[in-house]
């Protein structure tokens, strides 16, 4: 059974005849985390998302899977010690979308970080992060740090410190844990929102679902739904309560990308800005540099956010201030991306001040909703919510099930016996990848991408089409595989090129149109929208006015 929109029909009739143990609604990394512990432990799980996967946060971060270095600050040494932890076991369980990156603090005379303060932040984060002894910090002279990375502002420098954190590609790490739920059974649609809920049977709720591609309507029925729709929990809760009260706030967070021939940066940074101290990540990748973010309260439609100059100004402020040489301008942001926190509500406290801890509560009618956390955290929010409706379950309709075993279960591509064999199964998989077309200079890239399904990735690969090989096999993948139905979720959330590679989605978006076109049988009209989506998420990128 391919996870793919391709069997939708099917899939949505075979759905409507069954009575779920869990329904989840919403499909970002929390969602997916749900589905995966669920369905892992032999419980029937179906997942619905308004949009596509990782549409909303959970493609919009700094794509970090980080130890809360930043909590330190807030004394939340509860955080710090449980996201480190997270951490190694996100690496552990999926390699190929987690890599370890060297990141360089830089201290200055009258700044927020001082040479001791530093060092013994980083010492207490290394010990309440469980960090492993080859990536512990250690601390660095002035010269030293500029011979790291000479771009950094040298007035008032006095060194640094390094520590490590974990990159990530937020929407391909919630891709792999939704397709390892679907390889335990459960069943996940993208492009389906919830209209209605009605909690007037006893033995199930029905949630009615309103197909976003086709407008059709299905009634799905469960035992337990559970909201986890990030940004929109608070809409989703009016579905069943129409009073129910406010518990979310949204804090926005924007990102800038850069060309590293604009932006040569060497090593990753954590620095705190000129105007008002707050920490701003800048992080090389893929022959790109990227910057952020920011951090303000937001009351527009998270589902359409744009980068603002107000935005775009404040993060130039601050590379201008770390690294004066440079001199960057609007004009040379290549492309960009805005997104929000869902916060959990605390009455007069700035957003940067507001506590990332995930909190769970249940209304008098049964809906369980989960809100806040951080990307990292994933796996523990699920543990705990699917602890809390097992037992439900289990006195309601004396049910038992398998305990929890995420800790050590392999995302879809980390199927490796953990991180240490990754790097041989890349340098393993090279030459293969080169023999059958990928172009040297990309093949390693691939293969990080897509882990121990890459086989499957160069399998469907075939020259009789427009498409380089490579970018033909990926498109058929992620129409087959991972549930792509709309263009841009090939070019943004299943390959990150409208953010770190513009140049070819420009030249290949006409051919990818038409290929999708073929297999989903796409009318012109059809067909003339995709292209209208694709081209309007291409300008809100690049930052221009539609």
């Amino acid at each position: 059974m391919y996870f793919s929109v391709v069997d939708r029909d099917k899939t949505k009739e075979f759905a409507q005849l069954e009575t779920f143990d869990v329904l989840i609604i919403g499909g970002g990394i929390t969602g997916a985390g749900i589905a995966l512990d669920a369905a892992a432990r032999g419980l029937s799980v179906l997942l619905i998302e308004m949009q596509d996967f990782a549409a909303g946060t959970s493609s919009r971060s700094t794509k970090l899977v980080h130890g809360g270095l930043r909590y330190l600050k807030q004394m939340e040494l509860k955080e710090v010690a449980e996201l480190g932890r997270e951490r190694a076991i996100v690496y552990e369980n999926g390699p190929h979308v987690t890599t370890p990156i060297s990141m360089l603090l830089p201290f200055y005379k009258g700044g927020t970080f001082g040479q001791i303060s530093t060092s013994v932040a980083l010492k207490i984060y290394d010990v309440l992060a469980g960090v492993k002894k080859e990536e512990r910090r250690f601390m660095l002279s002035k010269e030293e740090t500029l011979g790291r990375e000479p771009l950094l502002q040298q007035r008032d420098l006095v060194g640094s410190g390094m520590y490590v954190e974990y990159r990530t590609d937020d929407a391909r790490l919630t891709m792999e844990v939704m397709k390892a739920a679907f390889e335990k059974g459960a069943l996940l649609f993208n492009y389906m929102k919830a209209t209605a809920i009605r909690t007037n049977n006893l033995a199930f709720t029905e949630v009615v679902v309103e197909d976003q591609l086709t407008g059709s309507i299905s009634y799905f029925k469960a035992r337990k739904v559970i909201n986890a729709a990030g940004p929109w929990v608070d809409e989703v809760r009016k579905l069943e309560e129409k009073k129910a009260e406010k518990q979310i706030m949204l804090s926005k967070g924007v990102h800038l990308v850069f060309d590293q021939r604009d932006f040569p940066l060497q090593q990753a940074i954590y620095f705190d800005t000129e105007e008002d101290g707050r920490m701003v990540f800048a992080i090389p990748r893929d022959g790109k540099t990227y910057v952020g973010t920011t951090d303000t309260f937001y009351r527009g439609d998270p589902a359409h956010m744009v980068v603002t100059e107000e935005d775009c100004e404040y993060l130039l402020a601050a590379i201008r201030y770390m690294f004066p040489q440079l001199n960057l301008t609007a004009q040379q942001v290549e492309s960009s991306w805005a997104g929000v926190r869902p916060l959990i509500h605390q009455e007069g406290k700035a957003p940067s001040e507001i506590s990332r801890k995930d909190e769970i509560w249940q209304s008098e009618k049964g809906l369980i909703t989960i809100a806040g956390g951080k990307l990292t955290g994933y796996r523990k929010m699920a543990e705990k919510i699917v602890d809390l409706v097992v037992e439900q379950l289990k006195v309601e309709y004396n049910a038992n099930y398998r305990p929890c075993s995420t800790k050590k279960l392999p995302l879809s591509g980390g199927d490796l016996s953990g991180s240490r064999y990754f790097e041989m199964f890349v340098e393993k998989k090279k030459p293969y990848a080169i023999q059958v077309g990928v172009p040297e200079e990309i093949a390693e890239k691939i293969i990080r991408l897509y882990g121990t399904n890459i086989d499957k990735v160069l399998t469907l690969m075939t020259t009789r089409t427009n498409l380089p090989a490579y970018l033909y096999g990926q498109l058929q993948y992620g129409i087959l595989y991972e549930s792509v139905a709309k263009p841009s979720d090939f070019f943004i959330r299943r390959t990150g090129y409208v953010f770190f590679d513009m140049p070819l989605v420009e030249q290949y978006k006409e051919d990818v149109i038409e290929e999708m076109a073929k297999v989903l049988n796409w009318s012109e009209e059809q067909k003339q929208t995709a292209k209208e989506e694709l081209e309007r998420d291409i300008a809100i990128a690049k930052m221009q006015r539609i």
